[in-house]
């Protein structure tokens, strides 16, 4: 039996070795996308992203979104991280708040690139981002000049104790500080929903309804679209209305300032495929920028038209490339399943010579398999469960599996009295068939002829099986080692009882008091 086992094992690892092989051997990465929202930024820079990734087929995406929730992305960047990533792509929803789960990620051995929004710690490996300062400076000196250096602002945050809010805010400040005619008429506190900009402003209104304001500007086009829904709703149309993001397709910034809803908005770049190629050159090993900014440039009247062309024809093109993508994704699985038709084939082969040679040693083993079955089972039996000994003809073999056939059930007293003769000699080492044989006041082949009709076993295997089991129930009953135990069941040698035990249970006799049990298959 172990022999079919050992051979069926090295069949299957063949089998295994032929798939391994045709697989491709290139290192697989697995890279944590970990959004602190989901929007249609987001949702650019995740196209983005995979789009990237078309490039790369040993790379696996995992994203995450958090939906503005701190405690949601501190959970889901633990879960990556257990998950077993090798990189993490994070952009934190506020500075503090996420900062200790980024560090958790880091101190483990895993890369970490921030993107788009800062910690407090510098335990990261590459930030990626636009300059939010500069944004806000230059949205700042574009509304004085578009005011003539004269009118009250609006201004809408985004989330805070986002760095982008925060940042964007000092910039916008520092500009109006160069206008003495400039006026802040309040600062709001949003969070970058276009739901959270109508109902602050919308509050703010109704409070001060004898304010003029001349422009809102929004830290993110959404929040600039939610406070001119509810300046309109309060029949107020004097204010213009800026924002940032600068998102191509139909509801992004750059359409909104052609179609003169919005009066300018900032292009915040996403940069998913930038931020891909600076994830693998850091897996693979090469050289990397630690912090990289990305260009960003404001949108006005005077080129969101151009703009606006120029994106809708990349987006086409994109859109073409996903496309082909999918063609060629489509084409590679039919020819994957080619070669797996034919390794299969080949394997199936392999394998039905396997089972060829298994029946072959199985057959070869049956019948000793089957003899120590019943011996093991025959020396548990209870006397009432013993079959009676028929006296056979002289020269007749006759084994407890015909005699079972025939039905006969009857006890046999021969068979217990020999049980106890064995059991009672066990510790005598120089026991052998004719000293038993005189203890059943019977010569040595009559001994054997009985023991052999009843069992399908010599009286030597017999004793070898009751002195193993006298042995197994002292290892687990008696605290002796294992050359007391061996000597005590009349084995010369402890090294011969560890080999007949090993072959008998299939483990050794130390691993009886490692808690092993025995298993008779």
């Amino acid at each position: 039996m172990n022999n079919i086992k050992t051979l069926l094992l090295v069949t299957l690892t063949a089998l295994a070795c032929i798939c391994i092989s045709c697989t491709n051997k290139e290192k697989h990465y697995v890279i944590g996308v970990s959004q602190c929202s989901d929007d249609i930024w987001r949702e650019k820079q995740n196209a983005e992203l995979r789009m990237g990734n078309y490039f790369h087929n040993n790379v696996e995406l995992r994203f995450a979104a958090a939906y503005d929730s701190d405690q949601r992305q501190i959970e889901q960047i633990d879960s990556l991280v257990a998950c077993g990533i090798d990189l993490l792509i994070v952009a934190p929803n506020q500075v503090a708040t996420i900062s200790p789960a980024i560090d958790r990620a880091y101190d483990s051995g895993i890369p970490v690139i921030v993107f788009e929004r800062k910690t407090n710690s510098r335990k990261f490996t590459a930030f990626m981002s636009a300059d939010n300062y500069e944004m806000g400076r230059q949205m700042g000196e574009y509304i004085a000049k578009r005011l003539n250096g004269s009118g009250k602002v609006l201004e809408v945050m985004g989330l805070k104790g986002s760095s982008p809010a925060i940042e964007r805010h000092k910039g916008f400040v520092d500009a109006m500080k160069n206008y003495s005619r400039m006026e802040i008429a309040a600062t709001l506190q949003g969070d970058w929903t276009e739901e959270t900009g109508y109902d602050i402003v919308k509050k703010w209104k109704k409070e001060n309804p004898t304010v003029a304001v001349d422009m809102v500007f929004g830290m993110n086009d959404r929040s600039a679209i939610g406070a001119r829904k509810a300046f309109l709703e309060a029949g107020d149309s004097r204010p213009l209305y800026c924002g940032i993001d600068g998102l191509p397709g139909k509801n992004g910034g750059i359409k909104l300032v052609n179609d003169s809803i919005l009066d300018a908005s900032f292009i915040y770049p996403t940069n998913g495929d930038r931020l891909l190629q600076l994830a693998l050159d850091i897996l693979d090993g090469k050289p990397y920028q630690k912090e990289t900014r990305m260009m960003s440039a404001i949108v006005t009247h005077d080129n969101a038209r151009v703009l606006l062309m120029q994106t809708e024809e990349t987006m086409r093109q994109v859109a073409n490339l996903d496309r082909l993508h999918q063609m060629a994704t489509s084409y590679l699985k039919e020819l994957d399943t080619q070669r797996m038709i034919t390794w299969l084939a080949f394997g199936g082969l392999i394998l039905l010579i396997a089972v060829i040679v298994l029946l072959y040693l199985y057959r070869l083993g049956k019948v000793t398999l089957r003899r120590e079955r019943m011996v093991n089972s025959l020396w548990e039996l209870k006397k009432e469960e013993l079959p009676t000994l028929d006296s056979p003809a002289s020269g007749d073999d006759t084994t407890l599996e015909a005699q079972t056939d025939k039905g006969n059930a009857a006890t046999s007293i021969f068979f217990t009295r020999f049980k106890d003769v064995v059991e009672a000699k066990l510790e005598e080492s120089e026991l052998g068939v004719e000293e038993l044989a005189s203890e059943m006041n019977l010569s040595r082949v009559q001994l054997y002829r009985k023991v052999k009709a009843i069992t399908g076993a010599s009286p030597v295997e017999l004793l070898r099986t009751a002195r193993l089991k006298r042995g197994y129930q002292m290892l687990m009953t008696t605290d002796m080692s294992i050359s007391e135990v061996a000597y005590k069941v009349g084995f010369t040698a402890p090294s011969y009882f560890t080999k007949c035990f090993k072959d008998e249970y299939g483990i050794l006799p130390g691993d009886v008091r490692g808690g092993n049990g025995i298993t008779n298959d």
